[in-house]
């Protein structure tokens, strides 16, 4: 192999990529592979440090000593392999990098397929292949399917506290394998969504500060293990979605920070090192190593775990140059602007790279400001994401929410305004961890009114969220009303929903409702125009009503009508386009969901009378804070 002079005709054009920022598989030509020499069985390392004077493996095979395994410079002068004979799968590892100034730092390897579960942080040898899928049917069923127009409702999970075992430890991603799966096909999901998974060392930055992004976390067992959990809820038909921090990392001595020394992986320039709010390292999205770094850990995901799609973290933070700061601490780019134009390019190569190789792939952009065309292609301008969470719509509903119903005819603007740009991004509707955190109280406790009144404000708003465009996402516990504001140390309180009435009848409210939305083409196939939505009542704010007609491809209509009000709307007249009669087929009074059941009357007959614009109307004595789903009757022909 002739390693002393850096020439192997097998890693020359992957490394050549690597520096052009092209290489989107890096995970297959750096880190740590199984590998025989003349021979003999060990393992290739393989590590970039183009400041370090010298780097070895060291790790519990030759007692950490940097002297036994000393690498050598590839063909590039930047990075460094070596060949140990004799190494085997789990043993542990870290580089030691001698910097210019001789500090001896040890470091984790960045491409890493395992480490050691923390608070412990060596790296861990680990060969990914040999995993047994068994998801080959869901996967040509994916590969079909048009996203835009298919239902997703995705249920927000952190996998480290959904449940606990008795004596407080995790569920393993085999228990979960066994217990969430279940849990969430039988509540009738489409999707889930881990928070982050990849390698972290706080169990308080709930995986948001990574410092291994090619190996998930060892807290709850081995990358096969995570494989497993994946491949089952693809057995279930239920989709895996991964929250993904390219954003920054965290100053962690072993991780990734000052990498050979000085600035690496992050920018050198010091107005964007920093993010000082979070206290962590802002990627250098100017160097094309950096890129390949980024482009492969997610390209790493769908190729060797098969998900379905990756929601990419605070992207806002790295769209502006002043995100997060004062004046005179940035400094603006060659135009003058606020825009971090090497990170717009990252984003853009990313989703293009991404869609090459994963054309079904979801990738979905949690950024929370007006930037324009997030989910266009980069062709047109756009950032290239399939997807954008509505965080303008989820903000404007929760303050609506926590109105008392007496002042909300004030606010009925938020209400309404999201329909003003719908249909200007591919949305996803995001109640997410982060709106349950941090003193603002869960969903049913951010509620107004009395105990029976907070579960109502959460079956309407939720049948509220499910007829409005726009994909689905909500966080665990809200679906059987956890008071108690979600704790990362702690398990959900299950107990709620098993041992009281109204919890559990709200978890059945939520399961029904999910397989109404899924069997309902109305609700989601046409989520991108006009074509599948029309106003009946935008502007009733004396009553707090709003109601609107959805129409899928088809054109068959559902009616959606939704009273946020703290009073009976006795003999309100809705406006409809047509004469006849119509079916209440959902109601979020419904007596067996914990409503007070007050329509007793499921059919209503048209009565001659102008509303909301239309000819004609139905007379329905609309219960306080219900959401209502109606669709027309055809007549029955006659018999002769």
């Amino acid at each position: 192999m002739g390693h002393n002079d850096g020439h192997n005709s097998d890693t020359d054009f992957p490394l050549y990529l690597y520096h052009q920022g092209k290489n989107d598989r890096i995970y297959e030509l750096l880190g740590a592979h199984a590998h025989e020499e003349d021979g003999v069985q060990g393992y290739i390392f393989r590590v970039w440090a183009p400041h370090a004077k010298s780097v070895s493996v060291v790790g519990e095979f030759n007692g950490w000593d940097e002297g036994k395994h000393v690498m050598h410079r590839m063909i590039d002068g930047e990075t460094f392999e070596c060949f140990v004979p004799g190494v085997k799968q789990y043993d542990t590892y870290k580089y030691c990098i001698t910097t210019q100034d001789n500090r001896r730092l040890m470091k984790a390897d960045p491409v890493a397929f395992h480490t050691e579960t923390p608070p412990r942080n060596a790296s861990k040898l680990y060969e990914l292949e040999g995993f047994r899928w068994t998801d080959t049917a869901y996967c040509r069923e994916r590969d079909k399917r048009n996203v835009y127009a298919s239902p997703m409702n995705i249920y927000e999970v952190n996998l480290l506290s959904w449940k606990k075992h008795e004596d407080g430890n995790y569920l393993s991603y085999n228990d979960l394998a066994e217990e969430l799966v279940p849990y969430v096909k039988e509540m009738g999901y489409t999707h889930v969504e881990f928070m982050p998974v990849t390698e972290f060392p706080f169990d308080g930055s709930w995986g948001y500060q990574v410092t291994g992004y090619f190996a998930v976390t060892s807290r709850l067992g081995t990358p096969h293990d995570f494989m497993h959990l994946v491949d089952s809820f693809h057995k279930a038909g239920i989709g895996v979605i991964l929250d993904w921090v390219p954003a920054h990392f965290p100053k962690d001595a072993y991780g990734l920070y000052e990498f050979d020394g000085q600035p690496l992986y992050e920018s050198s320039q010091w107005d964007r090192m920093e993010h000082k709010s979070w206290g962590t390292r802002r990627f250098d999205f100017g160097r094309n190593e950096v890129l390949s770094f980024l482009i492969s850990s997610a390209s790493l995901f769908f190729d060797k775990f098969h998900i379905d799609g990756l929601r990419v973290d605070a992207v806002a933070s790295m769209l502006y140059l002043d995100y997060d700061k004062q004046p005179g601490e940035w400094v603006p780019n060659i135009y003058g602007e606020n825009k971090n134009l090497e990170a717009i390019s990252f984003l853009r190569k990313l989703n293009e790279a991404v869609f090459l190789r994963f054309p079904y792939a979801l990738m979905i952009a949690e950024e929370s400001t007006a930037w324009g065309l997030v989910t266009k292609p980069g062709s047109v301008g756009g950032l290239g994401f399939n997807f954008k969470w509505n965080m303008g719509w989820m903000n404007d509903m929760l303050s609506y929410l926590k109105l008392d119903p007496y002042f909300r005819m004030n606010n009925h603007n938020k209400l309404t305004f999201s329909m003003m740009y719908a249909f200007s991004e591919n949305f996803v509707l995001p109640i997410s961890h982060d709106e349950v955190v941090y003193g603002k109280g869960s969903l049913i406790g951010k509620m107004p009114g009395t105990y029976e009144e907070k579960f109502a404000g959460v079956r309407c708003f939720l049948g509220y969220m499910m007829a409005h465009p726009g994909k689905k996402l909500n966080f665990m516990g809200y679906e059987y009303g956890q008071f108690k504001e979600w704790d990362y140390r702690e398990g959900l309180e299950f107990f709620l929903r098993d041992e009281y009435e109204m919890h559990g009848k709200l978890s059945e409210y939520v399961k029904a409702l999910n397989e109404y939305y899924k069997a309902t083409p109305a609700f989601y196939e046409v989520e991108d125009s006009w074509d599948g939505f029309e106003w009946l009542a935008a502007d009733d704010a004396d009553r707090n009503i709003v109601s609107f007609i959805r129409r899928d491809k088809s054109g068959n209509e559902i009616i959606a009508l939704t009273s946020f009000s703290g009073a009976d709307a006795e003999d309100y007249l809705l406006g409809v386009n047509r004469r006849g009669k119509y079916k209440i087929l959902f109601c979020s009074d419904d007596k067996k969901y914990g409503g007070e059941g007050k329509l007793t009357h499921k059919t209503l007959h048209t009565v001659r009378h102008p509303s909301h614009g239309k000819a004609y109307s139905l007379a329905i004595p609309v219960p306080k804070l219900t959401t209502l789903y109606l669709a027309y009757v055809p007549e029955q022909p006659k018999k002769k």
